[in-house]
């Protein structure tokens, strides 16, 4: 299965996007609003620049305190971003996942933002071809 059959079974396209000078808690404030885990840094909101976790915030947090909220964005975000594209494997986007140990992958084509994938979409997108695998193969059994 492909990451842009993910995309196009989720419910909003596009991805939400905030500048690198924005603080923290303005980060914050979108994820919350949009119940999201994570927001991608984007200059232009279009090219990907970084992305915030909430668990970036938390680890701030636990390390400088609150003043952390009032920082800009492009001081915690992750820079070495690793994305796929539409036509990536699901399965090796999982693979990514697990091993680098994160939730969020930006989907990008051409430089350009298309989407965000989740772990849990790759793991929804897997178990839905298990079943349809697992169906065909009882049809066959069964000769229908």
């Amino acid at each position: 299965m492909l990451v842009q059959v993910i995309l196009k079974s989720k419910a909003s396209s596009g991805v939400v996007t905030v500048k690198p000078d924005a603080s923290v808690a303005e980060a914050a404030k979108v994820m919350s609003d949009n119940r999201f885990g994570t927001v991608v840094i984007s200059a232009d909101g279009e090219t990907p620049d970084g992305i915030l976790s909430e668990r970036d915030i938390v680890r701030e947090l636990s390390k400088e305190g609150a003043t952390c909220l009032d920082q800009p964005v492009s001081s915690y975000m992750t820079r070495k971003l690793v994305t796929c594209t539409n036509q990536s494997n699901v399965g090796e986007v999982l693979k990514q996942m697990t091993d680098g140990r994160f939730r969020h992958m930006p989907v990008v084509e051409d430089g350009k933002l298309v989407g965000i994938v989740t772990l849990g979409d790759a793991v929804k997108a897997q178990l839905a071809q298990v079943a349809m695998e697992k169906d065909a193969l009882q049809d066959m059994i069964m000769g229908h």
